[in-house]
């Protein structure tokens, strides 16, 4: 049974920093292509970032050259490290292998 648990999430001012986590189980992890999504009060749940097992990594607009996607194949976990932060990036974050969810974690950027 695949298992993704995120963590890492918070209240955070605008312009700060968060490194979100996300654990994979059940999976061989090191042979995957893994994806952060997030999803904001009302909205659609919209691709951030994803990372191939060759740690080719790819970024929405929204977030590029703002936030960094990577993965610690020794430990089966997935991280996205997010910097200048903005109250648009308030949603849940979710973690995502092709096929399952995680439980997702909450980012809330407001002063």
């Amino acid at each position: 049974q695949v298992q993704l648990v995120e963590s890492g999430g918070g209240l955070v001012q605008p312009g700060g920093s968060l490194r979100l986590s996300c654990v994979a189980s059940g999976m061989i992890f090191r042979m995957g292509v893994v994806a952060w999504y997030r999803q904001a009060p009302g909205k659609q749940r919209e691709w951030v970032a994803t990372i191939t097992r060759k740690y080719e990594t790819h970024y929405s607009d929204s977030v590029r050259d703002r936030f960094s996607i990577s993965r610690d194949n020794a430990k089966n976990t997935l991280y996205l490290h997010m910097n200048n932060l903005k109250p648009d990036d308030t949603a849940v974050y979710y973690c995502y292998n092709g096929d399952d969810w995680g439980q997702g974690t909450q980012v809330t950027v407001s002063s």
